[in-house]
């Protein structure tokens, strides 16, 4: 069967073939009446829009790039990017945007994510993990609107971004361990050129003041390895540590592996807390207390700011949104 072109929708619309084309493009100005019997007929014609033949006339693709600025396989071990990722896909849909997923782990990804967006490819950028002096987000500049999810140290004020009250959330499970009597509180962070890194050790060291010694910190990646790795480097310079704050769950996961590896009950004799309440806390023993961050809302804000930068307005404000503690077993 021939592949049904505007002119098929217009004559089932019983409408010219301009106007089909400004409903297409999303023009107001066509009568209700109008656009009605167009999308009818659309619907009943089969007909597809040819993207290419559209971007000719809206400049632009229809499309939006999603950056993840970290190894691949973070991508699979990470719940939080699921999330993230099937969030934009849906709100994207609504506005039938296409989400191109990228890689920019290293210099060779990060080459050829820029050549992508300049040659044209894309109406906007969404970068996710982005760490401070990542490259990229310098050399996009003004090609295209860009936002993030989490700020971007040192560019927090070029880059607009939604993210959750990092600092808030961490003030809020250590003010927890402290007051369910926990005297040697210990913490594993994230990447330091992050600012769940940084911001959730400002939260820590809020409630901790002097207590919060270089000791009883150590630094990790966001993987389940590294929170392993830190938990053991902790537990060797303090073994008297009775808390531990981990700043995400899928570190924590790691750090209950260690604590069991080294014959500690948990929450007997070591308190144990995270940060995302992603599924991760639920499949721990035991389960995981933890900070909730309303990781949907910030990819729906985060998409939002972008969309406004695509439609053509001039600037978008930051947005933070409140984070929550979760009482678990685990604390």
């Amino acid at each position: 069967m021939k592949r049904p072109t505007i002119h098929d929708v217009a004559a089932a619309a019983g409408v010219s073939r301009g106007t089909v084309s400004r409903v297409l493009n999303g023009d107001k100005y066509v009568s209700a009446a109008a656009r009605a019997a167009t999308e009818r007929a659309i619907a009943e014609t089969g007909y597809v829009v040819n993207r290419a033949a559209r971007s000719l006339v809206t400049q632009k693709t229809g499309s939006v790039v999603m950056v993840l600025s970290d190894p691949h396989e973070k991508l699979f071990e990470d719940p939080n990017y699921s999330v993230l990722i099937s969030t934009a896909v849906r709100r994207l849909a609504e506005r039938d945007v296409s989400l191109v997923m990228m890689m920019a782990g290293d210099d060779g990804d990060r080459q050829r994510v820029i050549r992508y967006i300049r040659g044209g490819h894309a109406d906007g950028v969404f970068l996710v993990s982005t760490h401070a002096g990542d490259p990229l987000a310098e050399a996009l500049g003004s090609d295209v609107p860009v936002v993030a999810q989490g700020a971007v140290i040192g560019r927090e004020n070029v880059i607009p971004y939604a993210a959750a009250d990092e600092r808030l959330g961490a003030r809020q499970m250590t003010s927890y361990l402290v007051e369910q009597g926990r005297r040697r509180i210990a913490m594993i962070t994230g990447p330091m050129d992050t600012p769940g890194g940084t911001q959730r050790l400002e939260g820590f060291a809020d409630v901790l003041g002097r207590k919060a010694s270089k000791k009883l910190i150590a630094h990790g990646d966001w993987s389940r390895a590294s929170g392993e790795r830190a938990m053991t480097e902790l537990l060797e310079r303090s073994p008297d540590l009775d808390a531990v704050f981990v700043a995400s769950d899928l570190m924590a996961a790691g750090a209950l592996a260690a604590l069991r590896a080294a014959g500690r009950r948990v929450p007997d004799d070591v308190a144990v807390g995270g940060f995302d309440d992603s599924s991760v806390a639920v499949s721990t023993h035991p389960p995981l207390t933890t900070i909730r961050q309303p990781l949907a809302r910030i990819a729906e804000e985060t998409v939002s700011l972008l969309l406004a930068l695509i439609d053509g307005a001039a600037s978008v404000e930051p947005v933070i949104l409140p984070t929550e503690l979760v009482i678990r077993e685990s604390a």
